[in-house]
């Protein structure tokens, strides 16, 4: 059966189409026979009750350089679509869960994907405190003595942004730092969010495995590993990614995790794990599809569309 699919996204002509993993979506709906529209979250619109979007009918195609080309310009009353693709990249802030209001209107005539409601309520850094006894050690505070209080219970630990992404803003703090007031200065003149600490993991040298979840079931993972001299793994952070096997610990966190994310319509999930702990449940626009695909010679995006197109059908 073919679909009518929206995808809300970043500009599609600045994205790398060997890495990005709507790009890869985009690519197999189109396999699938499913038929694309696209439009960026700017042009998302709540019109007299009526969820709309200015952008275009698109067809991709894996050529560098000529990845898309683009019908004409209109605008799509996305309670149309069957399917709509929430996969505009972070910051996760008042912008973009403002989208994931809009597109809570859509239900549930329209699937969106990942469910908006449980996307704007399951931040990735918080979610996983839902699963103490799978994580590190972290706290969540502004406070400057409760983030130095857990510093000295601590002595190594990493301090980062609560709603970034991609690495940025990730600093190790290590037993001889001098320099942790000046940088909770630094965040908390930026904005006014809390920060997020959690115990440095020493086995991130070894790799930060990204495990993907498709409709709450593992289907396989990579490991990225970190630049010489740097913490962050993050592949935005120059991180390398490399073959690696789902273990036994990976399928126990899975499998802690896996229902509540299938009840919640979170059908395309990254998990962060570093050292057998879970440090980080993406659902906002998680990546790793291509090179998952690539070390392992399976379709996982297929997966993906299968169920999804299982919901559809019901």
């Amino acid at each position: 059966m073919a679909l009518q699919v929206a995808v809300q996204m970043d500009p599609i002509q600045n994205i790398n189409i060997a890495a990005d993993s709507t790009f890869r979506i985009m690519e197999e709906a189109q396999a699938r026979g499913h038929r694309l529209f696209y439009y960026t979250p700017d042009q998302l619109s709540l019109d007299e009750g009526r969820v709309t979007a200015r952008g275009w009918p698109v067809e991709v195609r894996r050529v560098k350089g000529d990845h898309f080309t683009l019908g004409p310009e209109t605008v799509a009353d996305l309670g149309t679509m069957d399917v709509v693709w929430l996969r505009q990249d972070p910051p996760f802030d008042m912008g973009y869960i403002t989208t994931t209001h809009v597109l809570d209107r859509l239900a549930p005539g329209t699937l969106v994907v990942n469910d908006p409601f449980w996307v704007r309520n399951f931040p990735e850094k918080l979610l996983v405190l839902q699963f103490p006894e799978l994580t590190p050690p972290t706290t969540v505070a502004r406070d400057l003595a409760t983030l130095r209080a857990f510093k000295a219970r601590h002595g190594d630990i990493i301090l980062k942004p609560l709603y970034g992404n991609g690495g940025a803003g990730v600093f190790r703090l290590d037993p001889n730092d001098r320099n942790f007031t000046a940088l909770w200065e630094v965040f908390t003149g930026i904005n006014r969010e809390p920060l997020i600490a959690q115990k440095f993991l020493p086995d991130v040298a070894k790799g930060d495995k990204r495990v993907i979840l498709v409709d709450g079931e593992a289907v396989g993972a990579i490991n990225r590993v970190p630049q010489e001299g740097e913490t962050r793994s993050n592949m935005h952070a120059g991180g390398t990614p490399t073959k690696v096997a789902l273990t036994e610990r990976d399928r126990e966190i899975c499998a802690a995790i896996g229902p509540l994310l299938r009840e919640k319509g979170q059908i395309f999930v990254g998990i962060d794990v570093i050292g057998g702990w879970l440090t980080e449940i993406n659902v906002t626009s998680p990546t790793g599809l291509q090179e998952l695909e690539r070390f392992d010679g399976v379709n996982v995006t297929a997966k993906i569309w299968e169920a999804i197109e299982a919901r559809r059908v019901r």
